[in-house]
């Protein structure tokens, strides 16, 4: 038994690594490398497919190949930091994506992008648990930690849309194998960087034997999960493969809780997840990322098709939303983080997004971008920077030392489910819609003008039904943030037990080690 005492607030915390904050550095520009990675290819896929010769059947597996692998293994990736050391787990991810990552943007055939966006995965489940685990083991006081993981939430939230304007700029003036030749300078300074000034806190590693029954259930449990909603998206969800893959998931997923529960050394602790504020946070931030992909799948394709924005134009077009983030998690979370509760911020923050949400659903083919589009942007932006901040801090907060590294991924691991999730869920809401408002329009338009206004009319129809649902969905997230967490201040935790039960406290909670 070991116990680690958190600080009250206005305790000064021992001073660490002197270079912890250059350590931020890379470890931020390493995780902008791949959540950029998670749009810029998106940009490039169309003149990639043209290129290499993908059908039309075949080219969601440019994307597809990528979320398996990473979602798939991302349990086994925090794993492995905590057994390897998160230092060593974090450079070997950033080689191993870099080389991915040039042998993308040298493919030749469709097979040769399969394979290196499927490499890419599996180093990016190593790379991103690795780089959030080292930032909650390395900043421990109250305020230098508000301000790291203020900054890790805003590239966390707000690189997706950079990766909008990167891949639109890389694909329009120079080729689309640039959006994969870009991440290799990227990991390379990264990589040079954290190898010469990360200093991993000794005395924080989990040495037990691998859980391997863990990691194959966990594996196949998630890759399945995520293929059932990705292929739902294109195949429909009374599939019959999609429907085996939803009840193989669940089979494999409880089967996975089963064993966790029984083993010596489990893969994931279960008093990881059923602590009820890591619980909270974990599913209040995969349903926010549901609604997120809401705005970026739909309004990328409105602002392209309906509007006809050139993929730069459309990039700069989700600017203010970045800007937002930026401003929500480093003026708003990080500057409050340490003044009120978690949940304070989560909820009103999930709301405010809900809000800007809201504006979207009266999305029409002839919306002002300056009217509407602009403020529901700068909403969200400010919601979603101000929830994800203390989201990202608290999801590792009080976690031993030895399970940093298996908490961070399951951060990871609800925002690459929700993510899937959302896409599939809201992209079938959206093309049901669309359907449903043609067919009752289109007999009234004879000319074919007319039959393309109806056609516009009822993809914006379909964009602005989805988002409602979207609205719902964070609303959801907000309560669930509202309820679940009930952590104090950071600084202070809840009395953790295996229940997840707590009171919240302002005075020094100790934090036993099972």
């Amino acid at each position: 038994m070991s116990e680690t005492a958190l600080k009250a607030p206005g305790v000064t915390a021992p001073s660490g690594d002197a270079n912890r904050w250059k350590a931020l550095v890379f470890i931020a520009l390493a995780q902008l490398m791949v959540v950029l990675d998670a749009t810029i290819v998106n940009i490039a896929l169309p003149a990639a497919q043209q290129d290499l010769g993908i059908s039309d059947g075949n080219k969601q597996w440019v994307i597809t190949a990528y979320a398996l692998a990473f979602g798939g293994l991302l349990l086994f990736g925090g794993r492995i930091a905590d057994l390897w050391g998160r230092k060593r787990t974090f450079v070997l991810g950033l080689a191993g994506f870099a080389a991915a990552s040039a042998l993308g943007g040298a493919a030749t055939t469709g097979a040769m992008m399969f394979g290196a966006r499927a490499l890419q995965g599996v180093f990016g489940a190593l790379l991103a648990p690795a780089a959030l685990s080292l930032l909650a083991v390395m900043f421990t006081d109250a305020k230098e930690r508000a301000k790291a993981f203020g900054i890790y939430g805003a590239i966390a939230g707000g690189g997706g849309a950079v990766g909008l304007i990167l891949g639109g700029f890389l694909t329009e003036y120079l080729d689309w194998r640039w959006t994969f030749f870009v991440n290799v300078p990227f990991a390379v300074v990264a990589a040079a960087g954290a190898y010469f000034v990360i200093r991993e806190p000794a005395g924080a590693r989990n040495r037990s034997p691998l859980d391997i029954p863990g990691v194959i259930l966990s594996t196949l449990g998630l890759v399945t999960l995520v293929y059932g909603f990705t292929r739902a998206e294109s195949d429909g969800w009374g599939d019959s493969v999609t429907v085996g893959m939803f009840v193989a998931s669940v089979v494999l997923l409880l089967a996975f809780v089963l064993v966790e529960a029984r083993v010596k050394a489990p893969l994931l602790p279960l008093r990881v997840v059923t602590d009820r504020n890591r619980g909270g946070i974990y599913l209040s931030l995969g349903l926010a990322i549901i609604g997120m992909f809401g705005l970026f799948l739909f309004l990328t394709y409105y602002l392209q098709i309906v509007k006809g924005y050139s993929p730069v134009k459309t990039g700069f077009a989700f600017l203010p939303m970045v800007a937002g983030m930026i401003t929500g998690s480093t003026q708003i979370g990080t500057r409050l983080m340490t003044r009120v509760p978690a949940r304070l911020l989560m909820g009103p923050g999930f709301l405010f997004a809900a809000f800007g949400m809201l504006l979207l659903t009266q999305l029409e083919i002839d919306s002002s971008y300056g009217a509407l589009l602009l403020p529901a942007m700068v909403l969200l932006g400010l919601g979603m920077g101000t929830a994800f901040m203390p989201a990202m801090s608290l999801a590792t907060q009080g976690v031993e030392p030895r399970d940093a590294g298996v908490a961070s991924a399951m951060v990871n691991t609800s925002q690459q489910v929700g993510g899937a999730i959302g896409t599939a869920l809201l992209n079938t809401i959206a093309s049901s819609a669309t359907t449903s408002y043609v067919k009752d329009h289109i007999a009234g338009a004879a000319a074919k003008p007319q039959q393309d206004l109806v056609k516009l009319q009822g993809m914006v129809h379909g964009y602005s039904t989805a988002i409602w649902v979207a609205v719902g969905i964070l609303a959801v997230a907000a309560l669930i943030a509202f309820t679940f967490v009930n952590a104090g201040r950071p600084g202070t935790t809840p009395a953790a037990s295996g229940s997840g039960e707590g009171i919240e406290d302002e005075v020094p909670v100790p934090v036993v080690a099972h």
